[in-house]
């Protein structure tokens, strides 16, 4: 596993080519065991993983499959209705049902998360990408039930997850952002002004954003008070919560992003980058590695900012 970083290896006999039927959670059963060679990690934590459970699905599922089965570590998957079928759920050596097609009911519902990782005496949960892992109660509630999450530590998620709270913490750490404004006073005045004195165009961003929601470009000062209530009405809606920040917009920019890598000893290092400039509404289209046309010193420059900022954040990713 990417995020489980081995320090020392053990093989562990156990008897292969037999298979076992299991209860499925909710629906009828379709979970098969095959008892195969085992191998036990120690993670910087000291403990052992001999099964992993994988809270995703699809492409995303099956990449953890693939890496846990050539590390020995059995795999245990998750699916929704709509799923039953899929392909992650016939590669891993067990699966469960959790519930119907929205992902209210299935891939976000910790409490049935949680209790597949026990039925099936999983160590490690992975989100994967996307529903749970960026979820700090998430994270935190793996580690009441003595489970590892393999991701960021929950003050992480929740310190990089606030964008006005990340903003003051990569400045205090010294790492480069944009011009603005992310402070307490939310009053349609006070952003008004922040506006002018930034100089338009500006952005407006949800604090607690993503995906590109909760995010209007203003040009204008004469447009700035539609804009706001727009962005505000999106943010409500899909974060619960309203609060904006004024940035400098940065036209026709380049989106460069540093894989960072960090250990329980305060360790951390960068593994290059990767260029996701190719978007269409937000979304990245193409990811291209290493990043074009960057020059060196630059790269280094990059590579040195991630490392400070995941130092900042006490990052764990091993």
């Amino acid at each position: 596993m990417a995020a489980a970083s081995a320090v020392s290896v053990l093989l562990v006999a156990a008897e292969r080519n037999r298979w076992h039927r299991l209860p499925s959670l909710l629906l009828p059963p379709r979970t098969w065991v095959w008892r195969q060679r085992t191998m036990k990690y120690t993670t910087t934590t000291g403990r052992n993983i001999t099964k992993v459970l994988i809270a995703n699905r699809g492409e995303i599922a099956c990449r953890v499959m693939r890496t846990a089965k050539k590390l020995g570590v059995q795999t245990v998957a998750v699916y929704s209705e709509a799923d039953r079928n899929s392909m992650h759920v016939d590669m891993a050596d067990e699966a469960y049902s959790i519930g119907p097609a929205p992902s209210q009911q299935s891939y976000l519902s910790m409490e049935k998360i949680i209790q597949v990782a026990k039925t099936s005496a999983a160590q490690a949960i992975h989100p994967g990408c996307g529903f749970l892992s960026e979820n700090m109660e998430f994270a935190e509630l793996c580690k009441q039930e003595g489970m590892i999450f393999i991701g960021p530590p929950p003050s992480a998620i929740r310190d990089m997850g606030i964008k006005s709270t990340s903003k003051s913490i990569m400045a205090a750490a010294g790492v480069p952002v944009v011009e603005g404004y992310h402070g307490e006073d939310q009053s349609d005045q006070c952003l008004k002004e922040h506006a002018r004195r930034i100089g338009y165009p500006v952005m407006i961003k949800a604090v607690r954003g993503g995906g590109g929601k909760g995010m209007r470009i203003v040009r204008s000062e004469q447009e700035f008070q539609e804009q706001l209530e727009s962005a505000r009405r999106e943010a409500k809606k899909s974060f619960n919560d309203d609060a904006m920040l004024i940035e400098k917009f940065v036209d026709t920019p380049r989106h460069v992003e540093v894989q960072v890598f960090g250990d329980h000893h305060g360790n951390a290092v960068y593994l290059f980058e990767r260029d996701c400039s190719v978007q269409r509404r937000h979304q990245k289209i193409i990811e291209e590695a290493p990043a074009p046309g960057i020059k060196s010193e630059v790269r280094k420059k990059l590579g040195e900012a991630a490392v400070r900022a995941a130092k900042a954040v006490n990052y764990v990713g091993a």
